[in-house]
């Protein structure tokens, strides 16, 4: 059976990429399940992820290319390496995430690889470019890697500051990068009055056309923002509840900023269970300081999710900072 090594792609986050290695493992067994005897090799000081798998057809191909940390791709012969053509994993050029840089900004690989294993775990059938919702959208990082990967993005923000500089953002990349496209800012109203803006973007991509919508909100609004619209997968990177950019403007009952992510979660996982079609998943990473894998796995539990365990699906966690352990889960709605 063929032997293949994937090159990774260096991280400039050297801590993420000092951990990166079991999370890369984990992502390769769930996203591509033909490869077999996975584990990390060295050869001549060069780490490589190892895999054997029958020979690869296309969707092989493409699975292996949209991994959060694929550089290249090699077949080994002997002492040999000859390279493997991969398709493009993007359809659209990836300075769209890599450009933003900000306090607090999630790390893009790890972005990827959360969204991957997400999508991995959706059971419906497409029709047409899968549906995916950030509820805690920021300044769009996984909105970006959505649209990268040939999906239409939507989401939520609380932060006005955050919603107007990421729109500002997309309007002068798409314009610059001259791709044919429409983006502008308008009022949402109720009853007659301003609540809020809402940023609506057309573009037109290799993979054809693609849409993002994004709204200023609290988060447990998500719903009535979305009214019947469902989505394929939820995708969020929770508050770390630390004072390092990572905090949101949603309330808590008391009326308080509510910086952990237990009291933020309990109340908007139900909403965000109520948004997925039936088949889709739930995908979230956390900081385990702040809320035990146990307790995060009876919130979804009690929304009427399914949640992915055991195997690859535990060697997630890893090492952000001193404060933030971070891990992530996926659920999926029946």
């Amino acid at each position: 059976m063929p032997r293949y090594l994937m090159l990774r792609t260096p991280s400039a986050n050297r801590v993420y990429a000092g951990e990166s290695g079991p999370l890369t493992v984990a992502e390769l067994e769930i996203t591509a399940p033909f490869a077999r005897e996975v584990s990390d090799v060295e050869l001549a000081g060069v780490s490589y992820l190892g895999f054997e798998a029958d020979a690869l057809g296309e969707a092989h191909l493409e699975a292996v290319a949209r991994q959060s940390a694929c550089f290249a791709l090699f077949e080994a012969e002997g002492d040999l390496l000859r390279p493997v053509a991969l398709p493009r994993a993007f359809v659209m050029d990836d300075d769209l995430v890599t450009i933003p840089k900000y306090q607090g900004k999630t790390n893009e690989q790890f972005t990827q690889l959360l969204l991957g294993v997400t999508l991995a775990s959706v059971t419906r059938e497409p029709n047409g470019p899968r549906q995916i919702l950030d509820p805690l959208a920021g300044r769009g990082t996984t909105l970006s890697t959505a649209l990268l990967l040939g999906n239409d993005a939507h989401g939520v923000e609380g932060d006005a500051k955050s919603f107007e500089q990421m729109a500002s953002f997309y309007k002068t990349y798409l314009r610059r990068k001259r791709i044919r496209h429409t983006a502008d800012v308008h009022p949402v109203r109720r009853d007659g009055k301003a609540i809020g803006k809402r940023f609506d973007a057309e573009l037109q991509t290799e993979a054809g056309r693609l849409t993002l919508t994004s709204f200023t909100g609290d988060t447990r609004t998500s719903r009535d923002l979305f009214g019947k619209k469902k989505f394929d997968a939820i995708v969020t990177d929770a508050p770390y509840g630390v004072a390092h950019g990572a905090t949101t403007d949603v309330r808590g009952t008391s009326g308080r900023r509510d910086r952990s992510p237990a009291g933020l979660l309990r109340e908007a996982i139900p909403v965000w269970a109520s948004q997925l079609m039936h088949g889709g998943a739930l995908g979230l990473s956390w900081n385990t300081f702040g809320l035990t894998r146990e307790d995060l796995a009876s919130l979804l539990t009690d929304a009427g999710l399914t949640v992915r365990e055991g195997g690859p699906w535990e060697r997630f966690a890893h090492r952000v900072d001193s404060s933030i352990k971070r891990d992530l889960m996926v659920a999926v709605k029946p």
